[in-house]
């Protein structure tokens, strides 16, 4: 990942919030996410972490900014159907070797989505090659590996789906994970835009992400559950951390429905300390 072709970051004259589009969600936090903020979105299997930065990034496009997903399993296509399975105006403009690009509401005004593709044993190969050759030192420039941002984009939000998937493909090289996800977070913090990293974790967690390093690097932990309360299969959602924001600091229901996730801000879930 170069770098030295990212742009600088803005530094804005006073903080700047992000509203998701996601009902329910923004009651939960005052004045909203933190502008350049690196949110994980954890959750079991199921629990809706890809839907919930569909959701979020669509509605974003949708007030015209432009918004980037990048993929390490599923296809830009097969995401694309996704999203339209929930109703929303999305529409292909360009097919790229290694993306798509999405228009999203009204022609004029709407902003877009480009979902990427990478191939995430091409990208572990080029960081354990540069592991190797700079063995002993303290920090490497990633040359050779391939830019997250497309050149000349400054997009408003970023998915990337996911960190867990990246890591299976360091199979045995911790070090060179946590090498490279530290230069992904320090590349977003520097292009200033509002980044979700989706990380797999247990049904209830201990920790909330596979090796603890992104808890550390981000700004913000979103967690998602769908676990069973009192016999019962419950999903429900929690901002365990903010940075810089004030934020509810307890469980609340959400639902997946046909439109996409629905948050449920006055209600708490009975028995949910026994979700943790």
């Amino acid at each position: 990942m170069a770098l030295k072709n990212l742009p600088k970051k803005e530094e804005p004259t006073e903080p700047e919030w992000i509203k998701l589009g996601i009902p329910g969600f923004n009651d939960l936090i005052e004045r909203g996410i933190p502008r350049g903020a690196n949110v994980l979105v954890s959750g079991g299997p199921g629990t809706g972490k890809t839907i919930f930065c569909m959701q979020s990034l669509y509605h974003s496009a949708r007030e015209g900014h432009d918004c980037l997903y990048i993929t390490f399993e599923e296809t830009p296509k097969r995401l694309w159907r996704h999203m339209e399975r929930f109703g929303w105006e999305v529409r292909e403009v360009a097919e790229k070797d290694d993306g798509l690009l999405l228009k999203v509401g009204d022609a004029e005004k709407g902003g877009s989505i480009l979902i990427r593709m990478l191939d995430p044993f091409r990208i572990t190969r080029a960081v354990e090659g540069l592991v190797e050759r700079a063995a002993g030192r303290i920090s490497i420039e990633l040359k050779g590996i391939p830019d997250l941002i497309p050149s000349g984009m400054k997009p408003y939000l970023i998915a990337i789906d996911s960190l867990s998937a990246l890591e299976s493909a360091f199979i045995n090289k911790p070090e060179g994970y946590r090498i490279y996800v530290e230069q992904i977070f320090r590349a977003f913090e520097r292009a200033g835009a509002t980044t979700f990293l989706i990380t797999e974790i247990e049904e209830t967690p201990v920790r909330y992400s596979r090796s603890g390093v992104e808890e550390f690097l981000a700004d913000g932990v979103i967690v998602l559950y769908n676990v069973k309360v009192k016999g019962h299969r419950v999903q429900g959602i929690e901002i365990l951390k903010m940075r810089g924001a004030k934020h509810e600091r307890r469980i609340v229901p959400m639902q997946i429905t046909p439109e996409g996730i629905k948050v449920f801000p006055s209600e708490t879930i009975f028995g949910a300390d026994e979700m943790k």
